[in-house]
């Protein structure tokens, strides 16, 4: 899939610059619609079979859980899609995405929140700090739902720009999520983590530095759909907030910037440097001595979200 999806875009012309690399050559983006197939094909077989096949035989849902499955794959779809949207506005420059405006996001990607809504998906007894676990009744769907799949997928929008890293870091928070969301007896979530992690695994090789396409918005979008999906539905929102602590880094530092500053930063003799004398994104911490080089800097970030993820078990 991938590979056939890198001669049609660089076909119709739907390539960008990979701004790390010496004359930041033209590259395929959009990449994620390749893990969007995966994932829709995974999931809508499971569900087919789920559904005509014995109950007796492999995972077992019942007809509400299956509903809540298909609101959650119907989430990732939409949100893909205006990732798509997103990565089609390019500019002439070709440097980058000049699509949607950083305020219009967050209302576009709301729409994703609505199949989750409407079937009341998740429980609405949650924890809080110093109060203890609270039923929160109608404001689980109507003010946590949308919340929680609006920032994912922002927050997790705001962290690329690297070859890999992306999608490296996804395998990492992805997989280990749904192994704690296996090993705790939450199998909607585990199944989730399982199909989007094989469907990143296909992905990472032809991503992985010398990337062959880029990710774009199409993916990164449809990460943070994954994460809130795999929270929702598995009542696991304690572990997918631990996951996502370099996100809220992120976004802390790129507010400092209001928001217009980049993560990636520019080639010159090997390493990668940045052009800002402030951190406003986590990859300038490594930029900004101008020692390490693109492959190194994604290796560092995958580290990052290692460890972050490995939280989850402790905590």
């Amino acid at each position: 899939m991938t590979s056939w999806l890198i001669r049609y875009l660089n076909r119709i012309g739907l390539v960008v610059k990979d701004m790390n690399k010496e004359n930041t050559p033209l590259v395929p983006g959009s990449g994620g619609l390749a893990v969007t197939a995966g994932v829709f094909a995974g999931l809508t077989l499971f569900i087919f079979f789920r559904t005509f096949l014995p109950r007796s035989v492999g995972l077992t849902l019942d007809n509400s859980s299956l509903f809540h499955l298909f609101a959650g794959l119907t989430a990732i779809l939409i949100i893909s899609f205006v990732g798509f949207i997103d990565d089609l506005m390019i500019d002439r420059s070709k440097n980058r995405s000049s699509g949607l405006k950083q305020w219009q996001k967050p209302l576009i990607t709301l729409s994703a929140a609505v199949p989750l809504m409407v079937v009341n998906a998740g429980v609405t007894v949650m924890g809080f700090p110093f109060l203890g676990e609270l039923d929160v009744g109608l404001l689980y769907p109507l003010l946590f739902i949308p919340l929680g799949v609006v920032g994912a997928a922002n927050m997790v929008n705001m962290l690329g720009g690297f070859n890999g890293m992306e999608t490296g870091m996804g395998l990492v928070y992805i997989g280990m999520l749904g192994l704690y969301a296996y090993v705790h007896q939450s199998y909607i979530g585990a199944l989730i983590a399982l199909v989007t992690f094989t469907a990143l695994l296909g992905f990472y090789f032809y991503n992985k530095y010398p990337a062959k396409i880029l990710p774009g918005d199409s993916l990164t979008y449809l990460l943070g759909a994954a994460l809130a999906s795999i929270a929702i539905l598995g009542n696991l929102e304690k572990a997918a907030f631990i996951v996502s602590i370099p996100f809220f880094i992120e976004f802390i530092l790129k507010a400092r910037s209001k928001f217009r500053a980049q993560s990636y930063g520019y080639y010159k003799n090997g390493k990668i440097h940045t052009k800002y004398k402030k951190i406003y994104s986590i990859p300038h911490i490594f930029t900004r001595t101008g020692k390490f080089t693109e492959k190194q800097i994604t290796w560092f970030m995958i580290l990052i979200a290692l460890g972050f993820s490995s939280l989850i078990w402790v905590v």
